[in-house]
């Protein structure tokens, strides 16, 4: 018997074993590397895309904008195929599901867009219609393996920061379906120059955030949002710099711009403070 399960891994969680599945991490396994190419091709090429991805993306911080995301993800599922408790990836699984979402209704509204039959667009295509269905069904499988108490080295977070992630996750949320919906209402006021697709695919970069944001509230446990927020962290540096590197895709003479730079910045100081903080604070 004990045999057999070793050959034949266990395609649900036990109830509070706190296991991440083997179907999870294989998961994560083939997820990590599409991303990193994809990290490559946007950040650090953002003019070839049109070469590159699977459409041309214009102007370069849209591009280093995702392709930020992208290393974050990467990081986040790196975490998830070396995880040994679910409960400590468990919070970026519908997030990661509502991305996807988003950018699989892109493509399908915006398909005329794309360069069909380039490699990446198949594998853009392929991602963002099977993984909004396949990421629920494996955080599905996972979720009563959480035994919903405080880890070794854990603590709940403060009501103040509780409070803080909910209000930014609400507001990002916000943002995020208005960019989705109507994306017209954005064009006129971004900071630089987006279109009715590169609108949606923002859209998704600002769902990810704002559902953590939210699930961090929820759950409440430091230990739970420590990995989640490490990737939002990296993802989030590597924007600002992208801002820096992209200056002049913005217009600075429209309020939206300096809006948008300095919201980052404080968001990104914000939270170092509080990992710092919590950290400090579960030992």
């Amino acid at each position: 018997m004990n045999s057999a399960k070793r050959i034949f891994p266990r395609l649900k969680a036990t109830a509070e074993d706190n296991q991440v599945l083997f179907v999870t991490r294989l998961i994560a396994a083939i997820i990590v590397p599409i991303l990193t190419i994809a990290f490559l091709m946007l950040y650090l090429l953002p003019k070839q895309s049109g070469i590159l991805f699977a459409w041309p993306i214009k102007p370069s911080m849209t591009a280093m904008m995702l392709g930020a995301a992208y290393l974050g993800g990467a990081y986040y599922f790196t975490r998830v195929f070396l995880a040994k408790k679910w409960s400590r990836v468990k919070l970026g699984f519908l997030p990661v599901t509502a991305f996807a979402s988003f950018l699989g209704i892109a493509t399908i509204l915006h398909w005329d867009k794309f360069t069909a039959g380039h490699p990446s667009f198949i594998m853009w295509a392929f991602l963002y219609i099977v993984l909004p269905f396949v990421l629920p069904v494996i955080w599905w499988l996972n979720r009563d393996a959480d035994p919903q108490t405080l880890d070794t080295h854990d603590s709940y977070l403060p009501k103040n920061i509780e409070r803080f992630f909910l209000v930014i996750g609400i507001l990002l949320t916000f943002v995020s379906l208005i960019l989705l919906i109507v994306p017209a209402v954005m064009i006129s006021i971004w900071p630089w120059t987006i279109s009715a697709l590169t609108g949606r695919v923002l859209g998704a970069m600002f769902v990810l955030p704002g559902l953590v944001g939210i699930g961090i509230a929820q759950d409440k446990r430091w230990r739970s949002a420590q990995i989640i927020l490490q990737s939002q962290i990296f993802s989030m540096g590597l924007i600002l710099l992208a801002i820096v590197i992209s200056r002049t895709d913005f217009d600075w003479a429209q309020l939206g711009a300096w809006v948008f730079a300095l919201s980052f910045t404080l968001l990104f100081i914000a939270l170092i403070a509080i990992y710092i903080m919590m950290t400090k604070r579960a030992r």
